[in-house]
């Protein structure tokens, strides 16, 4: 029973830490989601609050397996747990049915799942997350009650910092399409495959083919085996929506950007009224520069041309505006505006807007 415990808080801890990690170090991924959900729920005025929940839920989260897998605390930690678990399967049970929220992110970026998927992954979960709260009193830490209590809060506002600084600037591990190094002008799919599923007359068994490889031309098989059903593989579908592009007049561009073979900046905005404004007046001289050099440099935002006009006028830039999706846009960078080098449809480079560099660390690095 001690080895079967140990496996249980081992497996639950390792979960917990993975979930944790890979949320907490892009806590604007997570704020998103939780935002999307206040919106369902009919609380939109709630998402200013949505960055500060997902930091606390990582957190909490990465606790929870550190005092697992390290056998800390866990007399207490095992009721944050179940607590925690018991409210995720619910919530997941409720997008499962009624699909709220397309994407609930239970790991982030990191690894995609559906709301069914998630919530039988949930279920599952609960067979050993209840066994390790009932044994609770078993599991014996090799340390004393307050330096378990030391050590988890010494972790807690380590995390935390990590998290703290992935949200003021860039994640410090980036898993979406637009990471750095990354080749986002893809426009090749991979091949759909067909299968055929056949059922023997006499026996009911069944037994599955390519569509191309079964055997049809044999006259006897064919006579013993009938055609019970077919099925379509498909690896292009539940990819990341792509990016669109479309200047004022509503003309896609997209491929003059992204299929760009030279040097091409993009200023992305997903949100212009709640932007950084004073971003925008250290941008102007590197903008000036670049056009100095001949190097494209626009900007994507989500709003409409009224609007964009206002901003034009107020904040005096120069540069020219685009429209996208702002989910496409906040996948592109997490920073609100967010700087990007492109070239060839890879991604050189990006920047928070905390971090936009002078020109001539850009130039010295890049294009000389």
């Amino acid at each position: 029973m001690k080895a079967l415990r140990t496996c249980f808080r081992l497996l639950v801890g390792l979960v917990f830490v993975f979930s944790g990690f890979v949320k907490g170090v892009d806590p604007m991924g997570t704020a998103f989601r939780i935002e999307d959900y206040f919106i369902a729920f009919g609380l939109p005025w709630a998402g200013q609050f949505a960055l500060g929940l997902s930091i606390i839920l990582c957190m909490l989260e990465f606790i929870t397996g550190i005092s697992l897998l390290f056998n800390l605390w866990i007399k207490k930690t095992a009721w944050l747990l179940l607590l925690m678990m018991t409210y995720f399967t619910i919530l997941t049970f409720i997008d499962a049915i009624w699909n709220l929220v397309p994407d609930c992110g239970c790991f982030g970026d990191a690894v995609k799942l559906t709301n069914t998927q998630t919530f039988i992954k949930n279920l599952v979960m609960m067979l050993f997350v209840v066994p390790v709260f009932m044994w609770r009193n078993k599991y014996r830490s090799a340390l004393n009650v307050k330096l378990d209590i030391m050590l988890l809060f010494l972790t807690m506002f380590a995390f935390a910092g990590m998290s703290v600084y992935s949200a003021r600037h860039l994640p410090l591990i980036d898993f979406m399409a637009w990471r750095k190094g990354n080749k986002v002008n893809k426009t090749e799919n991979l091949p759909v495959k067909f299968y055929v599923t056949y059922r023997n007359k006499k026996t009911g068994e069944k037994k599955e083919y390519l569509a191309s490889n079964y055997p049809w031309n044999d006259s006897e098989w064919m006579s013993q085996w009938v055609f019970d059903s077919q099925r379509v593989d498909d690896p292009n579908t539940g990819k990341a929506a792509t990016l669109l592009v479309e200047d004022m007049q509503g003309n896609d561009v997209t491929a003059s950007i992204i299929q760009n073979p030279d040097y091409q900046f993009l200023l992305v905005v997903y949100n212009l009224k709640e932007t950084n404004k004073e971003a925008f007046l250290r941008i102007l001289p590197f903008f000036k520069k670049a056009r100095t050099e001949g190097m494209p440099f626009i900007c994507i935002t989500t709003a409409m041309p009224a609007e964009i006009r206002k901003f034009r006028l107020t904040h005096g830039t120069a540069f020219d505006f685009y429209n996208a999706d702002d989910v496409i846009l906040k996948t592109m960078v997490r920073s609100n505006p967010g700087l990007i080098l492109l070239k060839d449809g890879v991604v050189i480079d990006k920047w928070a807007f905390r971090d936009f560099p002078p020109w001539n660390e850009v130039s010295d690095k890049y294009f000389k």
